[in-house]
């Protein structure tokens, strides 16, 4: 009796997993490309061919998503800096400039993104809400290096409150970031300038050698404001 032979089995397309980096660059091409924020995770998985269980596999919400961004921006530069051979070996005046300075060029590189998504609400509250974890970030960063200077300082007068300069190494941070937003030299020269004199005023504060800093750094700034 003559048997048929049963055709292979069709082997079947094994979906391809959706990263986190890949939901990231998603969502900012849509934005850009859009010139608006998805109104939902569905409509944005949707956009995207994903289904939203790949969404939620990595965030929570599209809140928590913009977050992200900012945090990854954080990693990027944490990780740039550290590739560096010798940064182990930088005084942390040096390893504060090169935060700043990495940071900065990361956000360059994603400068129409990040424009956009700070000046489309003009309410200060809503950008701080997406800032919340890099301000962790960055107060956990300069505590760090405040702790380390004051292990190196004899007299216990001299020791800096961590808290204290941890905070306003985060409003350097936003006027920093301010300040970028509105550079148009050429490189964004200016704004390099901007990290160097405001970080060694910083340090020169802790340093207790202000005055010359201090009167430095505030010609620098009311020569930008009136030029």
């Amino acid at each position: 009796m003559a048997t048929t032979k049963k055709a292979p089995a069709k082997k079947t397309a094994k979906k391809k997993e959706i990263t986190k980096h890949d939901i990231l660059t998603a969502y900012m091409d849509y934005v850009l490309e859009h010139e608006k924020t998805p109104k939902s995770v569905y409509k944005f998985a949707k956009d995207n061919n994903m289904a939203e269980q790949d969404f939620y596999n990595h965030f929570g919400s599209l809140d928590s998503l913009r977050k992200d961004i900012w945090n990854t921006f954080f990693t990027m530069t944490i990780d740039v800096s550290h590739k560096n051979e010798d940064y182990a070996h930088f005084s942390n005046r040096e390893k504060m400039l090169t935060f700043f300075y990495t940071f900065f060029e990361i956000l360059t590189l994603n400068r129409s993104y990040v424009l956009y998504t700070l000046k489309e609400n003009p309410h200060m509250m809503s950008k701080m809400e997406q800032l919340k974890d890099l301000r962790k970030h960055v107060k956990n960063f300069s505590k760090d290096l405040i702790m380390q200077r004051n292990e190196d300082k004899t007299n216990i007068l001299l020791e800096r409150s961590e808290t204290i300069y941890s905070e306003g190494a985060w409003i350097q941070m936003l006027f920093l970031l301010k300040f970028w937003m509105d550079d148009d030299s050429a490189g964004f020269e200016k704004t390099d300038m901007a990290i160097e004199k405001s970080v060694n005023t910083i340090f020169d504060v802790f340093d207790n050698t202000p005055l010359d800093a201090v009167l430095d750094f505030g010609k620098f700034l009311w020569k930008e404001r009136m030029s």
